[in-house]
């Protein structure tokens, strides 16, 4: 179909929730490179919004996935599943923790690390300790209990009244996470870097700070990793630059290369809050994104993706700050390995995003100041060079 067709079938018969989209259709990939219906060729440098580790048509996810499909897809938990197992092991072999459960999403990995938090104390007799505390700009997803965790007020207006338990307080600031401390708080739920506000690193220091309160008062620190997870900051976890072992922590996006899986990642102690009956899912686990993950795993440790996160990013961030002091216009930036946020003084995120698209490059903008980058966890430093030349080229337009 051509891109009106398809537009036009969508606006008939898909919900409103995008809004008018950026009038492009993608319809194969390779590598770092994505081709809409017309032909026309994009570096992509947003992988799905921080999915798409591995790029396009990678051989080691694909071969994983053409096998399971030709085998089984589906089964359902109430019988052992090895690819579920096989990929546990692999997360517990590389993290801080001891058990993992999967589900289909971040947003549904995010409510379970919240139910878990909360019937860990239930088990306990703590049946006081129900609240979490979370932060402002924070984002941790689109259910009732993730959107109320989720410290943006746009996204809770239309909900309320929101899940109760939930309180929010200023990144970085120890003394307001302090003072939010009461005998009922349960757990301390956040972001090491705070991707969907800006691409906003948090301070190691306060992170530091943050896990030792809650060791000294008995909280839980559940890290969410759905999008700084598995390679993106230049190391496997994000928690690994801070110095820390959450109790626990969740991840997706990256997990599956593509492919829909969640998961929820905790300690021995702390997942024995969960018995038989207590939690679930029909999908989660399932024998084709648990393929995926494992072939995640094994591209990762068979071509040092993780490596090259680190110093692919490290080498794009450099340039960016070359461009920082050649074009004002750009006020600061941030980030860790390939998850980097550039912040302009003025509102010219979206015409930077509007630009670079029409030279073949897809990025993300959030807001209007903002350009987001997170591109797939191959991409070389000559693909940064190439798009660094075309945003330079640009940014020369907008500043003359």
């Amino acid at each position: 179909m051509d891109l009106q067709a398809i537009m036009q079938l969508d606006a008939t018969y898909y919900m409103n929730t995008f809004g008018k989209r950026t009038p492009v259709c993608f319809t194969k990939g390779e590598g770092i490179y994505l081709y809409d219906t017309e032909g026309k060729k994009y570096a992509d440098f947003l992988a799905g919004i921080a999915v798409s580790a591995l790029g396009h048509g990678h051989k080691t996810l694909t071969k994983a996935l053409h096998e399971q499909v030709d085998k089984l897809l589906h089964t359902s938990s109430l019988y052992y599943i090895e690819n579920q197992a096989k990929l546990a092991e692999q997360i517990v072999t590389h993290s801080v923790a001891d058990k993992v459960f999967f589900a289909n999403s971040g947003a549904e990995a995010n409510e379970g690390a919240i139910k878990l938090a909360k019937i860990y104390f239930y088990k306990k007799n703590q049946t006081d300790k129900t609240d979490i505390i979370t932060l402002t700009n924070s984002f941790h997803g689109r259910t009732l209990a993730t959107v109320a965790a989720t410290g943006q007020p746009k996204y809770q207006k239309p909900y309320k009244p929101l899940t109760p338990g939930f309180c929010h307080v200023p990144a970085n600031d120890f003394e307001a996470l302090c003072a939010a401390v009461t005998d009922k708080t349960a757990a301390v739920m956040m972001e090491l870097v705070q991707g969907e506000s800006g691409v906003r690193p948090l301070d190691a220091e306060y992170v530091q700070k943050v896990a030792a309160l809650c060791e000294e008062k008995g909280i839980l620190l559940i890290v969410d990793e759905i999008q700084t997870g598995m390679g993106r900051t230049g190391k496997l976890f994000c928690y690994e630059h801070y110095g820390i072992r959450p109790d626990i922590f969740t991840l997706a996006k990256a997990l599956g290369g593509g492919v829909p899986i969640g998961a929820l990642c905790a300690k021995a102690e702390i997942a024995a809050g969960f018995e038989p009956g207590d939690h679930g899912t029909t999908f989660g686990g399932n024998p084709l994104a648990t393929a995926a993950g494992l072939a995640v795993f094994q591209a990762f440790s068979e071509e040092n993706i993780v490596q090259n996160s680190a110093e692919v990013g490290a080498y794009c961030k450099q340039a960016l700050e070359k461009l920082k002091d050649e074009f004002p216009v750009i006020k600061e930036v941030r980030g860790l390995g390939l998850m980097l946020g550039v912040e302009f003084a003025e509102p010219v995120a979206k015409q930077v995003q509007a630009a670079l698209l029409d030279k073949g490059f897809v990025v993300g903008a959030v807001g209007d100041s903002i350009l987001r980058l997170a591109p797939p966890l191959i991409v070389t430093k000559e693909q940064i060079d190439s798009f660094i030349n075309n945003l330079t080229a640009h940014l020369a337009t907008i500043t003359r």
